[in-house]
């Protein structure tokens, strides 16, 4: 029978052209699973086979864990205690064997034993074709719609396959067996049945990708497409950056008569593309992200990463976008939250703001509204200025000596030390879970406080505008907090 396994062996792996070891390992693992069914319990099996001889042993086994771990699996598993009264120097993660009666090969069933074989050899050949795909470094996948599986499209290119989730697609695109598509290859899964390619047309990374191929510039590395951000189907918004100073960014990417950009846009189902120029000023970049609209002014909020702009009457609607498209694409593409309001709202908001300053001077500095509204006047926002701007530039106002400036700096270092303490005493109501939470600053953990978040579960709860109102983060690190708060809910621990 040995001799019959090796020449069993030798033929499977001369007809798949796979290596021998492959073979043998599903011999191997054919032998193991038979043999676990003559066990009660989700037993451990090894069988080793001499790949000379034909010769083949069985083992049953036990992985060793940490005593404190205890036992997760015990008909698989043994405590480091008593494996050492077993073999004195054995160690964690090794494991105990103990050798029980091999299974006669011709008791598995033919069939059986075929099936686990030529699955492994599957296996083995998909990892290969896989590998050698992988290696050429294609980022897009060129190939044809094979079949529909529960709303996913199935790609097949050659003899490897990807999937095109629903949620990856073009919405209202309607891709039908035999179409040619192609899609952006995201990630391998080597442990999804069938389609382990993962494919993308909606994501940037995509229109990215397909403009590298329209403009040879950006291949040459005369261009950088800094960021994407797409509404995908609908419109879309890339920042170009030149690093030759005789090419035109926008211009070379929209190519004579346009040729280029609406190659991008045929394969994108007629998706509107607006080119900006990326710029290192945020504000610059911002204004050229909200094209076609006009931007008025700017104030910049560094703090909490977000821009007031200021349009006229008429670039209102443009610059908000039907649905509020270009503003929140134009806040993807630079990273900015980017707030639109009209001159009198902005003018609103100041008075707002510079009736708040004013209060906070009056109570925290114990002045005055005239010394307040002077320090307001002089660009002072808030006590960490009023306490630690270079001296020079406040003994430079012109109403102030030097004993007021320097009296006024003592009462807002001293104001600050009493916020600080205050914020101290409120963090002490945050809970242990919510301190843990992984992405969790302490400068974030006071905002939250101070807003009345204290559990993970009230973080949880909030909605994305919310995080964002209380924090300033920009959406996408403010939504994926809240998911990591969610993360319990889902899992089952606190």
């Amino acid at each position: 029978m040995n001799r019959e396994l090796l020449m069993l062996v030798e033929a499977i792996s001369r007809e798949k052209n796979v290596e021998r070891d492959i073979v043998f390992g599903a011999v191997e693992s054919a032998l193991a699973q038979a043999t676990k069914k003559l066990y009660e319990g989700d037993v451990d099996i090894r069988v080793a086979i001499d790949r000379d001889s034909g010769n083949y042993e069985t083992f049953r086994r036990w992985h060793v864990v940490p005593d404190e771990a205890g036992l997760q699996l015990p008909d698989q598993e043994i405590l480091l205690f008593e494996a050492i009264e077993q073999i004195s120097d054995i160690e964690v993660d090794e494991y105990i064997e103990e050798s029980v009666a091999s299974l006669p090969i011709g008791r598995i069933g033919a069939m059986a034993a075929k099936q686990v074989i030529l699955q492994k050899i599957r296996d083995a050949e998909r990892e290969m074709l896989l590998n050698e795909f992988m290696a050429r470094g294609e980022r897009i996948l060129v190939g044809t719609v094979k079949r529909m599986d529960k709303g996913d499209i199935i790609v097949e290119a050659g003899r490897v396959e990807g999937r095109l989730r629903r949620s990856e697609m073009i919405p209202k695109e309607n891709l039908r067996n035999g179409d040619r598509v192609r899609a952006m290859i995201m990630e391998v899964d080597l442990t999804l049945r069938g389609a382990p390619i993962i494919l993308s047309r909606s994501s940037p990374e995509f229109m990215i990708e397909l403009f590298r191929q329209e403009v040879p510039e950006i291949e040459q590395g005369l261009l950088e497409i800094k960021s994407c951000a797409r509404d995908a189907g609908s419109r879309a918004k890339i920042a170009v950056l030149s690093h030759d100073k005789r090419v035109d960014p926008i211009g070379t990417c929209v190519g004579v008569r346009g040729t280029r950009v609406n190659g991008v846009t045929n394969e994108l189902a007629g998706e509107r593309v607006d080119i900006v120029l990326w710029s290192e000023d945020p504000a610059q970049f911002v204004i050229g992200a909200l094209a076609p609209a006009n931007v008025q002014s700017i104030v910049v909020d560094e703090e909490k990463h977000a821009m007031d702009v200021v349009v006229d009457e008429e670039n209102l609607a443009i610059a908000i976008g039907r649905g509020g498209q270009n503003v929140r694409l134009a806040s993807d593409l630079t990273g900015w939250k980017i707030n639109i309001m009209d001159a009198a709202e902005s003018a609103q908001k100041q008075a707002d703001e510079t009736t708040g300053s004013r209060a906070l001077f009056m109570e925290k500095l114990d002045v005055d509204q005239e010394i307040a509204d002077i320090l307001i006047e002089e660009g002072f926002t808030s006590l960490e200025e009023v306490a630690y701007v270079p001296i020079q530039e406040m003994l430079e106002i012109e109403s102030f000596d030097e004993d007021t400036v320097n009296e006024l700096r003592t009462r807002a270092k001293d104001a600050l030390l009493t916020l600080d303490i205050a914020r101290e005493e409120s963090v002490e109501d945050v809970s242990q879970d919510l301190r843990d939470l992984e992405g969790l600053t302490p400068e974030l953990i006071v905002k939250l406080s101070e807003a009345g978040v204290h559990t993970r579960d009230d973080l949880a709860d909030l909605a994305t505008d919310e995080l964002t109102d209380i924090t300033g983060q920009p959406e996408g690190e403010a939504t994926a907090l809240i998911m990591k708060a969610r993360e319990h809910w889902f899992t089952g621990q606190a």
